[in-house]
């Protein structure tokens, strides 16, 4: 929110500095973000009127002029602006005048032709970035007048940071409203007459302009709409330069006559308005929802398709404004638009919320009306905006249009004193609190009976509906300063922790010392991901996304991985190997929403650092299953599974991660088809795993080492060739073979003396007891058990 100091003044005045202002502004919750000058600091510039114009006897571009400064004689000037005409008003630099960038006028000659002054552009007063010919003023400015005094330019532009709550403050009426309950200094309301009672406005003998109907079809997303027709004598007349001058500080650029009345409207009170060119609506006016493929081509020139969540504007033949948002092309009002018609309304803010940002809109209606609108005040607005256009134009206005629907009831609500001074630490006294209070009773009821303070907010505060918000006014108005900072006394203790529960970040540090750095991405994915990545997994759909790529919650945590690759290979990192710890999000079969975190990570380039002494490898599958297998605790043994259905993994090079049959997470080489659609040089590895189950482990206890001699025995198998060694290995292990304390592989055999499709592989068996040595026989059932195991499972032969 941009406005001039010189503006707020105009309604409340306080005796205070424009910094000490901010200063208020800010400490009661309405930042002020930045406070600059209208204008760099320039003297001795007057406005000056061109009498004559000659050309430059030694230059074709140049030009004499004669300036009258109203001085006792005219100045001669060399001038060389292209538009400078007999009978012009300019700014004229005197002789001595500092300009910004510490230029100093003096009398020189130019071309051999003397100039005592400079004619100015806005860019040689610091005005604008631009500036290609001389800054023309009114014809009724006085010559000789400083400049700065003519163009208003000793203010100050302030810009407001408002939080989304404080839409009441979105206009100079609303924010000097709250400076002067801060300030306690009178506000100056300035009266709005009733148009329909300005008959010294109408031309002699024109009858009033006709009044058009409206109706509400949806009563409750359109609460109140008020409209009037107006028939303009001279439309084509210019916004004076007052007004001009006020919304090009606020950032508003001018259009024509009546869309700058609106838009000025709109600064000062705070209520969007459209004016529609009367002529070209047909029949009366509806407020509804949109009907499924209907166009409406914007005042952007942008032709729309509208969705039945849509509110708009229709007359007879169709939509014609998108309600709350912006208008539309056909009916807009040109310089020529003598018949007009003028809306002013209230909707309600779930009714117009994210449809702007969907069709890629800002607009000032839109972010006004989505966090809330006064109500009350659109005739207000209509009747202002009608006086401002037939003080200008002359012309007749018609009766007023007032449509009312469903409109907010603002409910009174109890604040008790004792739970005043218990939320914000305070000893405030009643008295205290009722004359806080008292400050705003030209905003709102307040009514004082035993229980407390019975209080009922006005139209314009959508913020105040809590006893809790209540309570936040009172801290505001008392001064966030006032409040004393307390240092908060509390019991210190250390909290139980299980050895069985590891802490994440045992896990961050361990792939930190991996070469892995953690990263942070949105838990937000675009729709076309969740099919390449989660198709068998309904998405959470966001109501109201922050972008058209962000409106799904994320299943799975790769994408963000991801486009985190495509971002560091773009900023030429070719070794790449990230991790994140997150949430990911689906639907219950109750249609539920569940969460759950997981850790993910990505591998990406080559093995090791570039170096002399190592040949440069990229990394491959067991290079990440490494990793994976280097997170479980000593206790753990995650089993891998052949995966060829993962929709986002190599079929042959993916792999399903399971605890005791129970599937966790995944690990693979990306499919083929997402390295090319991500436009990759070669595919990434990642894998994402619960983790929950990582941070579960068996608490350590005390074995005593035999004190009995181990005995080795070396069984090889052969087995069928495409058979997983870790398939055999957790055959043996799960056969339960007593006495068995280590089992590994020791080798691997392919060759001569083996069967066609067969393999050989050797187990290192070692075999031991606490408690005796064992004996022959012990040794047979060890190892029947586990030859049993393995034959009966795969049909392996001992070798």
């Amino acid at each position: 929110m941009k406005f001039t100091e010189s503006w707020l003044r105009t309604f409340v005045d306080p005796p205070f500095s424009t910094q000490a202002m901010s200063h208020v502004l800010t400490m009661s919750g309405l930042e002020v973000e930045a406070c600059e000058p209208v204008a760099p600091a320039f003297t001795q510039v007057v406005v000056g009127q061109v009498l004559t114009v000659v050309k430059h006897p030694q230059a074709d571009r140049l030009n004499l002029l004669e300036v009258d400064v109203g001085q006792e004689k005219p100045l001669q000037i060399v001038c060389g602006a292209p538009n400078v005409k007999p009978g012009m008003k300019a700014p004229c630099a005197l002789v001595g005048a500092q300009l910004p960038n510490d230029l100093v006028i003096r009398a020189a000659k130019v071309r051999g032709v003397e100039s005592f002054g400079m004619m100015c552009s806005e860019k040689e007063l610091g005005l604008s970035s631009e500036g290609h010919g001389l800054l023309e003023l009114e014809s009724q400015a006085p010559v000789g007048v400083a400049v700065r005094d003519w163009l208003e330019l000793d203010d100050t532009v302030l810009t407001l940071k408002l939080t989304p709550n404080r839409a009441d403050c979105l206009s100079v009426w609303g924010v000097a409203r709250e400076l002067s309950v801060l300030t306690q200094c009178a506000l100056k309301t300035p009266p709005v007459p009733d148009a329909n009672c300005r008959a010294s406005h109408s031309g002699p003998g024109q009858d009033p302009a006709p009044k058009r109907q409206v109706l509400l079809e949806d009563p409750r997303a359109c609460g109140r709409y008020v409209g009037r027709t107006l028939h303009l004598e001279h439309p084509e007349r210019p916004t004076p330069s007052w007004m001009l001058r006020r919304l090009q500080r606020c950032g508003l650029r001018s259009k024509n006559l009546v869309v700058d009345v609106t838009n000025y409207v709109m600064l000062e009170l705070g209520q969007p308005m459209h004016a529609f060119d009367d002529t070209v609506l047909q029949g009366n006016l509806s407020v509804r929802w949109a009907r499924p493929q209907e166009t409406l081509q914007l005042l952007t020139e942008q032709t729309v398709t509208l969705t039945p969540d849509m509110l708009v504007i229709a007359d007879q033949q169709g939509p014609v404004a998108l309600a709350g948002i912006m208008g539309g092309m056909p009916s807009a009002v040109t310089g020529q638009s003598r018949q007009v018609f003028l809306e002013a309304a209230w909707f309600a803010p779930q009714a117009i919320t994210g449809r702007a940002r969907r069709l890629g809109l800002n607009s000032e209606a839109a972010h006004r009306f989505e966090r809330g609108v006064d109500f009350m005040l659109a005739q207000r607005a209509v009747d202002y905006a009608t006086q401002l256009l037939l003080e200008i134009t002359s012309g007749t206005a018609g009766q007023l249009v007032d449509c009312t629907g469903v409109i907010p009831q603002r409910e009174r609500v109890l604040v008790r004193p004792e739970r005043v001074r218990r939320v914000l630490g305070l000893a405030l006294s009643d008295e205290r609190i009722a004359g806080l209070l008292a400050q705003l009773e030209g905003q709102m009821q307040v009514s004082q009976e035993p229980q407390g303070f019975w209080l009922t907010p006005p139209s314009y505060r959508f913020d105040l509906n809590i006893e809790a918000d209540y309570i936040e006014e009172i801290a505001r108005l008392e001064g966030y300063d006032n409040i004393p900072t307390q240092t908060p006394v509390a019991s210190m203790r250390l909290s139980a922790r299980s050895e069985a529960v590891r802490d994440p970040a045992e896990l961050q540090n361990r792939l930190v010392h991996h070469g892995f750095q953690e990263v942070m991405t949105y838990s937000f994915i675009a729709g076309s991901e969740l099919e390449k990545f989660t198709p068998d997994e309904q998405g959470i759909a966001l109501l109201n996304p922050i972008a058209s790529q962000l409106s799904h919650l994320r299943t799975t945590m790769a994408p963000g991985l991801i486009h985190t690759l495509r971002y560091n290979l773009g900023r030429k990192q070719e070794r790449v190997r990230i991790f994140e710890i997150g949430r990911c999000f689906r639907l219950g079969p109750d249609r539920s929403y569940q969460q759950e975190q997981r850790l993910a990570a990505l591998i990406y380039g080559l093995r090791y650092p570039e170096q002399w002494s190592m040949a440069a490898e990229p990394v491959d599958f067991f290079d990440l299953k490494a990793e994976v297998e280097a997170l479980f605790p000593v206790s753990m043994t995650p089993r891998f599974y052949p995966c060829t259905d993962h929709p986002a993994l190599h079929p042959g090079r993916a792999a399903r991660i399971a605890l005791e049959q129970t599937t966790i997470g995944w690990l693979g080489e990306l499919h083929p088809r997402l390295v090319s659609g991500y436009e990759l040089a070669r595919a990434p590895l990642l894998f994402e795993l619960e983790l929950t189950p990582l941070l579960s482990c068996s608490i350590p206890h005390f074995v005593e080492p035999s004190r009995f001699q181990p005995v080795r025995r070396d069984l090889a198998f052969v087995v069928d060739e495409h058979l997983p060694l870790d398939a055999l290995l957790h055959c043996l292990r799960e056969a339960k073979a007593p006495f068995v304390t280590e089992l590994d592989v020791f080798d691997l055999y392919r060759g001569s003396g083996l069967p066609n499709g067969k393999k050989s592989v050797a187990f290192r068996v070692v075999i031991q007891d606490t408690e005796r040595t064992l004996t022959e026989s012990d040794l047979e059932i060890t190892t029947t058990a586990l030859i049993a195991a393995v034959s009966s499972a795969f049909g392996a032969e001992l070798r």
